[in-house]
């Protein structure tokens, strides 16, 4: 993964200060988004910037790896139904592809308020951290800020992998996710058998082990497209994990605790086939 020298710069240095604390620590609930709320300028038709102290600064890195834990998570519970409910492994899958993203996004310095309606952007300037507040119009919704901001880096814009998750789409994460959570008359109820960790952990590996040449990106024509949901959220919270090892090769105190989580660990190995990574990055430019 090539990453570019300023952004792995400040995603490094986002993470620095994180050696200076407990590890494995996180704040408590609501932290930081209770904490730029109340730096929260009045709303206003162009962006505000402020002076940012350390505290709220530390706690987006932070924020990251929290949503990557719920990537993890939510990956784990759209394997176990994947028999079970065509439907619910459908909406985990997706909210674990949206949670890798969202993580990627908060790394990167974004975070949206929804209590004062507007979008954050936390930014390096020479020794000064600075926070920018941009009004949040009334389509900027959650399941598309963080996308299109992701795909907007220069990281991820060749990359099929990520896309805007434009729901009005075929294919298309969040219009895959709509179709399963809003349309009537579904009628995909199995008979409820849920897996034991023994075929949880077979799943998974098969999973792991699907190889393709470009992103299956979830397809409502292909409806429960269960599959690809599960495929693209793998390599979405794969993909993390090898950005935060990719740039933190100095063993970051806060991340080496939280890499792999303990109730995951006799679950998942993060591992990708390498040919497969090789095509899907060939295909993205």
């Amino acid at each position: 993964m090539t990453i570019d020298p300023v952004l792995k710069a400040n995603i490094a240095r986002s993470f620095q200060r994180l050696n200076l604390e407990a590890a494995g620590s996180f704040p408590g609930t609501g932290a930081l988004s209770d904490a730029l709320n109340k730096l929260a300028p009045p709303k206003s038709a162009t962006p505000t910037s402020i002076s940012l102290q350390q505290g709220p600064s530390t706690m987006f890195p932070k924020a990251g790896v929290d949503c990557w834990m719920r990537a993890v998570h939510s990956f784990l519970v759209s394997a176990a139904l994947t028999d079970v409910s065509p439907i619910w492994a459908s909406v985990a899958g997706y909210y674990s592809s949206h949670y890798s993203v969202r993580a990627i996004a908060h790394i990167l310095g974004c975070f949206q308020l929804f209590r004062v309606g507007q979008i954050v952007q936390r930014e390096f300037s020479g020794n000064q951290l600075q926070c920018t507040y941009s009004r949040k119009n009334g389509s900027d919704r959650e399941h598309k800020i963080y996308w299109k901001f992701v795909k907007a880096n220069s990281l991820f814009a060749s990359d099929p992998l990520f896309t805007e998750n434009d729901s009005t789409r075929d294919p298309s994460d969040a219009g895959h996710r709509d179709f399963a959570n809003y349309k009537d008359f579904l009628q995909n109820f199995p008979t409820f058998h849920p897996l034991d960790r023994v075929h949880l952990r077979e799943r998974i590996q098969k999973i792991s082990s699907i190889e393709f040449t470009a992103p299956p990106i979830p397809s409502v024509s292909r409806y429960p497209d269960v599959e690809s949901v599960q495929v693209v959220a793998y390599h979405r919270l794969v993909r993390f994990r090898e950005l935060l090892d990719d740039i933190l090769v100095d063993n970051n105190n806060f991340w080496t605790v939280h890499r792999n989580p303990p109730w995951a660990r006799d679950l998942l190995d993060y591992q990708l086939v390498d040919s497969r990574l090789d095509a899907a990055r060939v295909a993205g430019g």
